[in-house]
């Protein structure tokens, strides 16, 4: 087994793991090992990696199955590795500049991303993690119960549905640096439970995702704004949260299970390049 050292980078979460090469194939020991970190530690960091794609690629796929972004088009040499770009022209919006969950709307959401940097600015572009245990554990009982049992209803529409939405007209923006496509199907709901429990750990976690959660099932969108907007800035507290400053090389691999990120658009006029590659996950109960 390597020598696998585990830095916590925060009370909350997030953790950087010092002494393992992705590049190369781990032995059970080893990927128990990382495995664990990322159950304790929701997210977990590495520096100084070199992988090529298809070590990437091999890395992921001992975590499960590798889905591809329905909505964002791949590598052309590798349709399963997401390029996340900036250019240093483009002053609009980022890719991922908004607390999220990954497509939250899909109807078996992905169980966790690993995001490989190729080039990254000097300063600027972190990204923030939430941790959504503790988002759900820090709710009064009263709440808790009233939350028990109910369901909330997605939606891709104002992320990739061809609206003329504010949000729409974001995403387009972005799309000059990647190739992004709008859909109709993006429009649909799925209902998700708001209270999801953790496949693996067992334990229960706040299911919420920025502008994909659109109300609560059996209420309107009106009803449901005041109780998503009081969870959505619940969750977001400066105390359940870890912030990651990015250098070339560095990968980042959280459980999109539990967790929520924003990646910061702090970098106008420098170039940003990512490789991101996502693990199937299952429907949330």
């Amino acid at each position: 087994m390597a020598t696998l050292d585990i830095k916590p980078i925060a009370g909350a979460l997030g953790a950087e793991l010092q002494g393992v090469d992705l590049s190369q194939d781990l032995d059970d020991a080893t990927f128990g090992a990382v495995r664990q970190a990322l159950h304790d530690h929701l997210v977990i960091f590495f520096r100084d990696q070199d992988m090529s794609p298809n070590q990437h690629l091999a890395f992921a796929r001992r975590f499960g199955d590798i889905e591809t972004h329905r909505y964002a088009k791949g590598l052309d040499s590798h349709p399963e590795i997401l390029p996340v770009v900036k250019e240093a022209t483009d002053k609009a919006a980022n890719f991922g500049g908004i607390w999220h969950s990954d497509v939250a709307f899909h109807e078996a959401p992905p169980m966790g991303q690993i995001l490989y940097a190729l080039e990254v600015p000097k300063t600027g572009g972190d990204t923030i993690f939430v941790n959504m245990y503790r988002a759900y554990e820090t709710l009064s009982d009263g709440m808790k119960k009233m939350l028990d049992g109910l369901n909330a209803m997605f939606s891709g529409e104002r992320s990739y549905g061809p609206s003329d939405s504010e949000v729409t007209k974001r995403q387009a923006l972005f799309s000059k640096s990647m190739d992004v496509k709008l859909m109709n199907d993006a429009a649909a709901e799925v209902g998700h439970p708001l209270i999801r429990t953790h496949p693996e750990t067992g334990r229960k976690s706040l299911f919420i995702s920025g502008i994909a959660i659109r109300r609560l099932e059996g209420m309107t969108v009106e009803e449901s704004r005041p109780i998503l907007k009081f969870l959505k800035e619940h969750a977001i507290r400066p105390e359940n949260t870890c912030r990651f400053s990015w250098q070339d090389r560095s990968v980042a691999f959280w459980d999109n299970r539990c967790t929520q990120h924003y990646a910061l658009n702090d970098y106008h006029g420098h170039r940003r390049v990512m490789h991101r590659v996502t693990v199937a996950g299952e429907r949330p109960a």
